[in-house]
């Protein structure tokens, strides 16, 4: 298996922001966006990565910001190497599949989720509210006999603030209103709810559910844009249509399945994270591939 890139070092241009998984160079009205194979969990960063891991996540993104422009417009400029400013052009052997050019745009500070079945933090707050007598939760009423991946009778938008560090918080859409703004929150709204319904529907018939997954939007001269990464392993659970069954947790092609190795070990969930063995590497690497072939036809 080929060495994983865990960090890029691109001098021609400053670091914007070195986040879990991307590095992000400016360009001054632009940025170079940079897909590492690091990966985390429980909002740390594990000390191996899964090789290849960010050229898939470039590659479902760019798949998705095409098959979406109808819907709404992204930040992509472009994915062609051959494109990008001449001082970058010798770093081809890293950017080449994982990175991409996009417009600078002033980020909705908020994390913009949509849940079609019921699962992950939704789930536990709802058992933990139902310990009360109550099937409410953020501003959602659900159905009395609904199970842990059960379908919900429509998508349903669930915000949570976006921490810097540490973990977001699950917020109701009145406390997102609260932070961004109505007309901001509104189109939040709507843009994520219209963006899965298109994608889950696109989804299934490649046999995957689209269980939930986050949007990041922002304003570019006063129009408001698709950012970051969309629909990846990596901000989103993908359920196998075929092995779907409700009233559990599900086999998943997400990296949940480093989580639950993650929770089966003696760690507290602070840093330093334990490393991944080469079994669990390998086997992360294939969900990757396996889902991002199903998803983009390969």
């Amino acid at each position: 298996m080929n060495k994983a890139i865990m960090q890029t070092d691109i001098k021609e241009y400053p670091l914007f922001s070195r986040g879990k998984v991307r590095d992000v160079y400016d360009l001054g009205d632009r940025l170079l966006i940079i897909a590492s194979d690091r990966v985390s969990a429980f909002d740390v960063v594990l000390p191996n990565g899964i090789p290849g891991k960010g050229r898939v996540l470039t590659q479902m993104s760019l798949f998705w910001f095409d098959f979406l422009k109808d819907v709404i417009e992204s930040h992509l400029i472009t994915a062609n190497v051959g494109e990008y400013p001449e001082d970058l052009k010798k770093h081809r052997d890293i950017l080449e599949g994982r990175s991409m050019l996009v417009v600078k745009a002033e980020r909705v500070d908020a994390e913009c989720i949509v849940r079609g079945y019921i699962s992950g933090s939704m789930w536990k707050e709802l058992v933990e509210a139902r310990k009360d007598g109550s099937n409410d939760v953020h501003g959602f009423s659900f159905p009395p006999d609904l199970r842990e991946s059960d379908k919900l009778p429509a998508p349903i938008f669930t915000p949570s603030t976006k921490a810097e560090s540490g973990h977001d918080e699950n917020i109701s859409f009145d406390q997102m209103v609260g932070l961004i703004g109505r007309e901001t929150a509104e189109l939040c709204r709507d843009k994520s709810i219209a963006v899965y319904t298109r994608a889950a529907d696109y989804a299934r018939g490649q046999g995957i559910i689209i269980a939930d997954t986050k949007f990041e939007f922002g304003f570019r001269e006063g129009k408001f844009i698709l950012i970051d990464e969309v629909l990846s392993p990596d901000s989103s659970r993908f359920w196998p249509l075929d092995r779907y069954t409700p009233g559990r947790s599900q086999p998943s092609f997400d990296k949940q399945f480093i989580r639950d190795y993650l929770a089966g070990l003696d760690w507290d969930k602070t840093p330093p994270a334990p490393e991944l063995p080469e079994e669990i590497v390998e086997k992360s690497a294939a969900k990757y591939r396996e889902v991002a072939g199903l998803l983009l036809g390969l």
